[in-house]
């Protein structure tokens, strides 16, 4: 039966507030589709289908957990909140409001990207799953633990901004674009990953 006590013993990711990291990596899914909206493309893109599935990451950022008190006092995870939560409000007002036609083209995925969707959603499953699991057996508090959760977190924070810096700054430009299938490995990589760190915090 739980105490209502902190179990202020759990070391957190690099030393942050409980939910810290999870902020970052939603306020980097979310910062995704801003600068799909409120870029002026001249042929805008469609969001791809694998950042719909990040998406549903970003809600596990307002799961409960047991460290009430720490949260408390935690100002950094409340304004990552805010940002992510009042940011992406803002920019679909914004754009719903001056092109509502653009903002559904946009935030409808390609005709030719559905067929992914049970892979993507094994890659979401699978990463969120295999953390829960590595936890159950090595134990939240065991420092091993800690350093895999870590360097999860460091791995996908970096495919984060690779994939942003890949989708608007280099794929644009490429003449010559990756196949179908070579797209939905890298994107599985992607969400596996962010999904495996949510997974090791939920």
């Amino acid at each position: 039966m739980s105490t209502g006590q902190p179990r202020s013993e759990e070391f957190q990711p690099f030393g942050l507030p409980v939910g810290s990291v999870r902020g970052i990596l939603s306020l980097m899914i979310c910062s995704f589709f801003w600068i799909l909206l409120l870029v002026p493309w001249e042929t805008p893109p469609t969001a791809p289908l694998a950042h719909f599935f990040l998406l549903t990451l970003v809600f596990l950022s307002f799961a409960s957990d047991p460290f009430q008190d720490i949260r408390a006092t935690a100002i950094f995870p409340l304004v990552m909140r805010v940002l992510f939560v009042g940011g992406s409000i803002a920019v679909v007002v914004y754009v719903g409001f001056k092109d509502p036609a653009r903002l559904g083209h946009q935030l409808t995925p390609s005709i030719h990207e559905l067929p992914e969707w049970p892979v993507l959603l094994g890659c979401l499953a699978g990463g969120f799953g295999t953390s829960l699991i590595l936890r159950s057996i090595l134990g939240r508090t065991n420092p091993f633990f800690y350093s895999i959760r870590a360097w999860i977190g460091v791995i996908a924070f970096f495919l984060l901004f690779a994939e942003t810096i890949f989708q608007f700054a280099i794929l644009p430009k490429l003449s010559d674009k990756p196949s179908i299938q070579a797209m939905q490995v890298w994107e599985g990589i992607l969400i596996a990953s962010v999904a495996a760190y949510f997974g090791s915090r939920a």
